[in-house]
């Protein structure tokens, strides 16, 4: 399926704020320089198809991702919505100011556009609170939310004072991790909090390889990749983060938003990927 010229689809944040729902993850980029060049190209391909909604962390290549997407955005930095987490053990007010800083000189930017903590914290959360505030008011991030949290942990972090300012939950997500389905997904919806779909191909890509997702590709004359996207992309307030280290996986990427799964479709991706039956425990990469 050719890239089409389909306009990007949003997602809107509690702020009110609109951000692409499909944009483009960097977990694993930025660690071998000889894909450097390549990897820096694909961003900025995003960049031209909006796909403006770039995700990092500083614990990416130990802040080689972020490095790598400073060079990207280089030059762009208006266009980008830019994501990027912070470790949980720097979750207090000193450690949090301290790694954004650095985030941010990788970066080679001034502010960050949402900032998340990558998964709970021995920190109480009132101080990490505290912290994304101070932050938020020197004009160092905009927004700010997690990452990897289950809905026990929401609660317990949206419950506390100032709780209720999270943007975003980034969980791992796709048609062979749907437990999310039974919990989490609906108490984002109550809470108005969207979902960033980390992984949407799994592990090394084995959603790919799965016969029925080849099916429904064939059927489609689109790619697997294609078909696992339009398969995330299907929710409301849910954004897709997939990884592309080419331009041309980013093209095929871009082209998912043309998509448009039958009701076949995802009775095969059911029967083959059944969804939860019950609750499950948060599922991690």
């Amino acid at each position: 399926m050719p890239v089409t010229t389909m306009t990007m689809r949003t997602v809107e944040l509690p702020s009110g704020e609109q951000i692409p729902a499909l944009g483009q993850g960097t977990w694993g980029m930025g660690e071998d320089p000889q894909r450097r060049d390549l990897e820096v190209a694909a961003l900025r391909e995003g960049l031209d198809l909006e796909m403006t909604l770039i995700d990092t962390a500083e614990m990416y290549a130990d802040g080689g991702a972020e490095q790598l997407v400073g060079d990207a955005i280089h030059g762009r930095r208006d266009e980008v919505f830019l994501v990027t987490k912070v470790l949980p053990n720097h979750a207090d007010q000193a450690g949090m100011l301290r790694a954004c800083e650095d985030s941010l000189r990788r970066l080679c930017t001034d502010h960050i556009d949402l900032y998340l903590l990558h998964w709970p914290s021995p920190v109480p959360a009132e101080a990490t609170v505290d912290g994304f505030q101070k932050l938020q008011g020197a004009g160092k991030i905009r927004h700010w939310g997690l990452s990897n949290f289950d809905p026990v942990d929401l609660a317990e972090f949206t419950g506390v004072p100032g709780g209720g300012g999270v943007q975003a939950d980034q969980v791992l997500y796709n048609v062979a991790r749907r437990g999310i389905e039974w919990d989490l997904l609906p108490a984002c919806e109550r809470y108005g909090i969207p979902i960033m779909a980390y992984s949407p191909f799994d592990h090394d890509g084995a959603v790919l390889r799965h016969p029925v997702v080849e099916a429904v590709a064939r059927r489609h004359d689109a790619t697997p990749a294609q078909v696992a996207l339009a398969w995330v992309l299907r929710l409301d307030g849910v954004c897709a983060l997939p990884k592309a280290a080419d331009p041309r996986h980013t093209r095929e990427n871009r082209a998912a938003l043309g998509l448009r799964l039958t009701l076949e479709d995802f009775a095969e991706l059911d029967h083959a990927f059944p969804p939860p039956t019950g609750p499950r425990p948060l599922e991690m990469l």
